[in-house]
């Protein structure tokens, strides 16, 4: 299921993924934050070559209108809403939703390897993966599934730590050289290239609640699935910073309007969408403030509201 990193790393790199491990497990870990890199081309004045990477957080399925049938790709998905808001910006869109890292280099139906749009001359790359590395859909699945045998309690949580350790921890962990070689391939093919890893929205209510049965998962599952999605894009941040890409937070943008939330106010669809979107998934305003962080990151500004 995993693919192998290259064995030949150095005493360096191993130390970083050690220090990785150490702070997605919750050790204390102080990470200094990595310096933006330099925008190459990045100005208004000429044509920016923009790729898109991705899953389906990126590629916006059932979000009007739909582009790409085999990929559940929206024309209002963020890379689109970024790439119409910056003049000259020439969008290659090859995010597909159910990707994972191995789709960077393996055909996926009829989408060719996604790493194959990065070349010699791109300015510009976001890439947003590792969700179904870790086994997002199953995890769901299974979690709204073990609900049904105690509603109060944390099922899901006891069935990923029977073993005595966190399966879901252990998948992050697993996941992160797998992002760290999207991103080493990323460099080699596009030297010049700014990179943006964009991290994952919030899904589930921030403060640990839970609304059963609108999102059918156990009162007590709902804190752990949270703080696994956290620990998910802490990994996604460390390599990002330990691999010359800048990390796009696109979590506390989003708290307030996750699942739990009514309509109206939600910008994460639950399992039974009301709005034009996948099960779980980002809606069209999710993709919306997704595109405002992304911008916000490549026009320097860090703050993370609205």
């Amino acid at each position: 299921m995993t693919r192998e990193l290259n064995p030949a790393a150095t005493a360096a790199s191993r130390r970083r993924v050690v220090a990785a491990a150490a702070a997605v497990s919750g050790c204390a870990l102080v990470v200094a934050s990595a310096a933006p890199a330099a925008a190459h081309g990045s100005g208004h004045d000429r044509h920016t070559r923009y790729v898109a990477l991705g899953d389906s957080y990126t590629a916006g399925p059932n979000i009007p209108t739909q582009v790409d049938a085999n990929c559940a790709r929206s024309d209002h998905n963020y890379p689109s809403l970024v790439a119409a808001d910056r003049r000259g910006t020439v969008l290659k869109d090859v995010s597909c939703s159910g990707a994972t890292t191995e789709e960077m280099w393996k055909a996926q139906g009829t989408n060719a390897p996604q790493l194959n749009a990065v070349q010699r001359d791109t300015d510009l790359v976001t890439v947003q993966i590792g969700g179904n590395d870790i086994g997002f859909s199953t995890i769901i699945g299974t979690c709204a599934k073990l609900s049904s045998t105690d509603l109060t309690g944390n099922p899901c949580q006891k069935y990923y730590t029977s073993s005595g350790s966190d399966q879901l921890v252990l998948n992050i962990l697993n996941t992160a050289p797998k992002v760290t070689r999207v991103l080493r391939a990323i460099h080699a093919k596009a030297p010049h290239a700014r990179v943006l890893v964009v991290g994952y929205p919030d899904l589930l209510p921030d403060d640990g609640s839970g609304c059963y049965p609108s999102v059918p998962f156990a009162a007590k599952d709902f804190a752990y699935l949270r703080d696994t999605g956290k620990r998910l894009n802490l990994m996604l941040r460390l390599v990002a910073g330990l691999n010359r890409a800048e990390y796009v937070d696109t979590y506390k943008p989003t708290v307030g309007h996750d699942m739990c939330k009514s309509p109206a106010d939600r910008w994460i669809e639950p399992l039974q969408p009301a709005s034009p979107a996948a099960p779980a998934h980002p809606n069209a305003k999710g993709e919306a403030v997704m595109a405002g962080a992304v911008l916000k990151r490549l026009e320097g500004r860090h703050g993370h509201g609205r």
